[in-house]
């Protein structure tokens, strides 16, 4: 399965968006207490400091996120990235709220709905998770990850059809590394394997 997308960080995020029951100031139970105005400078550094830990130290990465999103709740790359330790940890349903807090916060950006559908397909909801990757693809159609995760369940669902193979050659090309590009060239070869023999 692929791996989820972290944010990393380059430039500054400022949002504003009305969330609903996303944990954040008026969205639910678990929204945090915001006595000051939100701090998006504050958020961004942390959030840049916790990119830089969260795959050597992850629990100092979380305790920084957190920091991050005391500063500023709606700051969407820290929930996205909360939402990589949670899926990496195995707690899905935490996971998935943070990558749909994010994908609210980034309506625009393809990894927190990539990492959604990553969420759920690990959760064995497959269709769900195969329609998110479909949202990303048709609003990001040349985003390699999207379609590389969009060709890869579809090829394990058994839905392999004109379109797969067209999916399936442009990973064998544009494959973010050798791994995937031999992936689909495998599962091409597989498919072109029937047509020769029939031919014969």
């Amino acid at each position: 399965m692929g791996r989820a997308r972290l944010f990393a960080p380059k430039g500054p995020w400022i949002l504003v968006l009305a969330l609903a029951s996303c944990g954040l100031p008026g969205g639910g139970p678990e929204a945090p207490d915001v006595a000051e105005a939100p701090d998006p400078g504050e958020a961004q550094d942390l959030h840049r400091r916790a990119a830089l830990l969260l795959r050597v130290n992850p629990e100092a990465s979380e305790r920084l996120l957190r920091q991050a999103l005391a500063c500023d709740p709606y700051f969407g790359p820290a929930h996205n990235n909360l939402g990589v330790l949670y899926l990496e940890q195995g707690d899905l349903p935490q996971a998935a709220q943070e990558f749909e807090c994010a994908r609210k916060l980034l309506p625009g950006h393809p990894d927190p709905r990539l990492n959604l559908g990553l969420t759920l397909e690990r959760a064995g909801r497959f269709r769900e998770a195969l329609q998110a990757y479909e949202e990303v693809h048709d609003a990001c159609p040349e985003h390699v990850p999207a379609i590389q995760t969009l060709v890869r369940l579809r090829v394990r669902l058994g839905e392999v059809d004109e379109r797969t193979i067209a999916l399936l050659r442009d990973v064998s090309l544009r494959g973010e590394d050798e791994a995937w590009r031999a992936w689909a060239r495998r599962e091409l070869a597989k498919r072109d394997q029937p047509r020769a023999e029939g031919a014969e």
